[in-house]
């Protein structure tokens, strides 16, 4: 008798320890737009800055409130310039696609920065439905149902 294993099962999942590990890796380099947002809602410093890293174009088309402009490719020289080497730093792009903010988060560590990069960049901070910024004033869309679930808390 045959036993075909299948396409999840293939490759064995990892034992518990290890999967904790990389699973507590991954956390330490990424963060994702429901916790930034409720960091920043919360009130008073919330303990790091949020770098956009996408073009001017982008950022007057729309930003994350409070966010600091500081486009990838001049992150080298403008960085010291904007931002604390004391004070972690969150980048963002356009969204999963990109990997603008990945780029940038690089090229800040190289430079000394604590870095973390925020999953779903500014598509799903919009698509979530949070307040953001254009050159025209603030704006706010309808959340999309499937990435944020009514009442707001996808229970993560």
């Amino acid at each position: 008798m045959t036993t075909t294993v299948n396409p999840v099962l293939r490759v064995a999942p990892a034992a518990p320890a290890e999967a904790a590990a990389h699973f507590r890796a991954g956390l330490a380099f990424h963060t994702d737009v429901s916790d930034v947002a409720a960091a920043l809602d919360a009130g008073g410093d919330p303990g790091f800055v949020l770098v956009d890293s996408r073009s001017t174009e982008a950022w007057d088309q729309g930003h994350v409130p409070g966010a600091v402009h500081l486009p990838t490719a001049l992150v080298a020289e403008q960085a010291a310039r904007l931002l604390d080497r004391s004070v972690p730093v969150v980048t963002y792009c356009w969204g999963p696609g990109c990997n603008g903010a990945a780029r940038a988060a690089l090229a800040l560590a190289e430079l000394g920065y604590r870095v973390k990069e925020m999953l779903g960049g500014f598509e799903y901070w919009v698509r979530e439905g949070f307040t953001f910024e254009t050159w025209q004033g603030p704006e706010r869309r309808v959340p999309d149902p499937l990435t944020a679930p009514v009442g707001g808390d996808c229970g993560c």
